[in-house]
């Protein structure tokens, strides 16, 4: 199923303020030591969405804002999202992202931490310049629910019992809150009231936990070659996510037995350094998640998710950014990359 719109058609109105975005990216890692600036070059030339300073851009033109201010939050938005990228390829041993081998694959471990300390700390240079303490204040409390995230993550691998809620936790503070972050920075740049904001917020909360759902799903529908990373990578790497805990909830309990048999395999190879995963039997897992829809339910999940999203911005002033809000849940949800 093909995207309903296309991301460069929802962003045309800020194609500008982008490229200035681009800029800015590029400029923040700049650096007496040559090789930070060849390693930032690097993952910024790699692509990505660049969801974060979209909504940051659409959210304060919603809220009436154009300045110049939304450029330099913008980026610290991308800068904020792309160390945690860094330092996730790290801890998942991940040698591919975007379809290119990752910072750690292609400058190594150390190198690519230091990277992710780098960009965390010109994140936060960025927005001390700015001098908002209230959206400062909204990025640090992102970044310390991220790094919890991704700890309840590693707590809860390799776990088939893991509750629903406890995902739906980790994927909140891993992703959503990041996001949420981004929309709420635009909406605090336009000076609206505070139940406004929290509109905006509670949008860009939507959209993110969309966007994890779509990003779980489609490792289990999509190919290799349109992921840009081998299939499969989350139960490889002992994440049970949407699509598996659905699946767990209609399978048979032969078909249970079955798949808690195989994490508890991939598990123990796992602790032992063994890699990668046995292939056969991440595909068996695939394939009792094709069986039982896993991949597709969590889409409808995602679907609603979008659907809120929208609702909670219903109030404000139909416009342009409105419009170009409403079209990114719709591209979210459709996207297969």
């Amino acid at each position: 199923m093909k995207a309903l719109v296309k991301l460069d058609e929802i962003v045309a109105p800020i194609a500008d303020d982008l490229r200035q975005v681009e800029r800015v990216l590029h400029e923040s890692v700049r650096s007496v030591a040559p090789l930070i600036s060849e390693i930032g070059d690097y993952t910024f030339q790699g692509g990505g969405k660049r969801v974060r300073p979209v909504l940051v851009l659409l959210a304060a033109r919603l809220c009436g804002y154009r300045g110049p201010r939304a450029i330099q939050v913008a980026a610290a938005a991308e800068c904020l999202h792309t160390a945690t990228l860094t330092h996730d390829d790290v801890v998942d041993g991940a040698e591919m992202r975007r379809g290119r081998p990752s910072v750690n694959a292609q400058f190594g471990t150390r190198l690519a931490i230091l990277m992710g300390d780098f960009l965390l700390a010109q994140s936060s240079s960025l927005l001390v310049a700015d001098g908002n303490a209230d959206i400062l204040g909204i990025y640090a409390d992102s970044i310390r629910k991220m790094a919890e995230g991704e700890v309840l993550q590693l707590m809860r691998s390799f776990d088939p019992e893991i509750p629903e809620s406890v995902y739906l936790d980790v994927i909140g503070r891993k992703t959503a809150t990041s996001i949420a972050a981004a929309a709420e920075a635009g909406s605090i740049l336009g000076g609206v009231t505070l139940s406004e904001r929290r509109a905006v917020r509670e949008y860009g909360w939507q959209v993110g936990l969309a966007f994890q759902l779509v990003d779980d799903a489609i490792d289990y529908l999509s190919s290799g070659d349109e992921l840009g990373k081998s299939r499969f990578t989350d139960v490889a790497e002992g994440k049970v996510t949407l699509p598996l805990l659905l699946t767990l909830k209609r399978c048979s309990a032969g078909e249970r037995a079955e798949i808690a048999a195989i994490i508890k395999s991939l598990a123990a190879a796992s602790a032992s350094g063994q890699a990668p995963a046995d292939p056969e039997q991440v595909e068996r897992v695939a394939e009792l998640v094709s069986l039982h829809r896993g991949a597709e339910l969590a889409l409808e999940r995602a679907g609603q998710c979008a659907d809120a999203a929208t609702a909670s911005i219903a109030a404000f002033v139909d416009c342009e950014a409105k419009q170009a809000l409403c079209a990114l849940t719709r591209f979210v949800v459709t996207r297969r990359t």
